[in-house]
């Protein structure tokens, strides 16, 4: 028997109470800005107020951890949106990026209580990069949708 996949549109929700934060990379900038396009779009849907969002640019993906840590500390926000691209190279470099900045934002929510969505893409090429930061697949704008939902979970 064949297994049916149910799969809903999840509607914006009315977040008009929360303070989100954004960190984003500035390496890879052309796309990391139309990530943080469609986060802001999803944040704006939901009716996050612009004074309630702060955006932090950081050098680069390796840097998030540390600009959610002064995010955390300085704005106290409800939920925080990272985003970032890494494009495999030559060697492993990106592997280990990756793993090291999901590390650090695992500790940080973890120690911080605070949900921090993972909106950094890793990529074979430019192109796969380009088609995860467009349109309807655009991560940033999936990662702002984790992030509110995280913070408006009532447990």
């Amino acid at each position: 028997m064949q297994r049916k996949e149910y799969t809903k549109r999840i509607k914006p929700r009315d977040a008009s109470r929360l303070t989100v934060g954004i960190v984003v990379s500035r390496f890879n900038a052309d796309i990391t800005e139309r990530m943080l396009k469609g986060a802001l779009e999803v944040l704006h849907l939901s009716k996050v107020r612009e004074d309630n969002i702060s955006i932090v640019q950081v050098p680069g993906s390796f840097e998030i951890p540390f600009g959610c840590l002064k995010l955390l500390k300085k704005k106290k926000p409800d939920a925080i949106v990272a985003l970032g691209c890494i494009i495999r190279g030559e060697t492993k470099h990106d592997e280990y990026l990756a793993s090291a900045v999901s590390h650090g934002i695992i500790d940080l929510i973890l120690h911080h209580r605070v949900p921090i969505s993972f909106g950094v893409i890793t990529t074979n090429n430019l192109a796969q990069a380009k088609v995860r930061s467009s349109g309807k697949t655009n991560k940033g704008g999936e990662a702002a949708r984790a992030a509110l939902g995280m913070a408006l979970l009532s447990v």
